[in-house]
């Protein structure tokens, strides 16, 4: 859970530093973007894919690409960063009918690299720094007695 909620807070603050930019002020206003759903928004997204990135991480690490925690964690948040691209910013973005969906799309995954990479990073940094001898969840042997 701790690591799910690192993840969702540096999601939250990289999205908040992001946003308060001229360039995202435009894409916010060019999109009709309110702010503080957004900011909600945010929140939630962060903390669905901390989540899903920390059960991964602590449940299947021998799965993961990686050497340790940290590298693992950074794989982990591009391959969301890939499945969000292709499964929600490329349809919204280019096949919404907005002008300049080109533009439109670059920027929101630019903006989406910074937030998920922060993410994974801050996963990364924790379950590093809380590394014991990891073992995949499996269901216990039972003993011959």
């Amino acid at each position: 859970m701790v690591l799910a909620l690192a993840g969702g807070a540096a999601f939250w603050v990289a999205n908040f530093a992001i946003y308060m930019t001229p360039v995202a002020a435009d894409n916010r206003a060019a999109l009709a973007i309110s702010y503080l759903p957004m900011l909600l928004e945010a929140l939630a997204g962060g903390l669905i894919l901390g989540c899903a990135a920390s059960v991964i991480l602590v449940r299947v690490p021998d799965r993961v690409p990686g050497r340790d925690p940290f590298t693992q964690a950074i794989a982990l948040s591009v391959a969301a960063l890939v499945i969000v691209t292709v499964a929600i910013e490329m349809p919204a973005k280019l096949f919404g009918g907005i002008p300049e969906a080109g533009r439109y799309f670059v920027t929101g995954t630019v903006f989406n690299a910074i937030r998920i990479l922060a993410l994974g990073a801050a996963i990364g940094a924790v379950a590093r720094r809380d590394e014991r001898p990891r073992q995949p969840v499996s269901a216990p042997r039972p003993t011959h007695a």
